[in-house]
């Protein structure tokens, strides 16, 4: 059990740093865009396509890492007026459709990245599916974070009125 403990974390780990790191090439590649474009008026053509693959890419990985430490939305007042044991229910089947995106993401995901594999991104000259390929990755992380959020209570974080007022 440790070694698989020691395994997730170093996924998260390289989930979160490379998101970090994409989202510093996004800034550092916008702000030399804007440069160029606004004191030698020329913009590179490049920067704005990778920008744009940068920002699919911590999109993506966010959602991720986002299902990991249980940071997404949550509307739960409808499901808080259910019996507890009814809230158990809702709780597990939300947790079985994330594994189950996590699953769709992984298989469509893979099939659509090497179906682009053919075509290139202009600007870059890199293969499409350099674009795509964050989907099957995606969906790796969810099914993953989805069997460990199996085994722990709630889907979301917990809201107190008292956390909002002290903020």
């Amino acid at each position: 059990m440790n070694a698989i403990k020691k395994i997730k974390n170093i996924l998260d780990k390289v989930l979160l740093y490379t998101a970090l790191f994409f989202l510093a090439a996004m800034t550092i590649v916008i702000i030399h865009q804007v440069f160029s474009r606004q004191f030698l008026s020329h913009t590179p053509p490049w920067s704005e396509e990778l920008s744009r693959v940068l920002f699919v890419w911590v999109a993506f990985l966010g959602i991720a890492y986002g299902f990991k430490d249980k940071l997404h939305i949550g509307v739960g007042v409808v499901v808080n007026m259910f019996p507890k044991n009814l809230q158990k229910v809702c709780d597990l089947i939300a947790k079985i459709l994330v594994i189950g995106l996590g699953v769709l993401m992984l298989y469509y995901g893979w099939h659509f990245t090497v179906l682009m594999g053919e075509s290139t991104l202009a600007g870059l000259r890199l293969p499409s599916s350099v674009l795509y390929a964050v989907i099957p990755i995606t969906g790796l992380y969810l099914i993953i974070n989805g069997i460990e959020l199996l085994f722990v209570e709630g889907m979301h974080q917990e809201y107190d009125e008292e956390d909002s007022k002290e903020a």
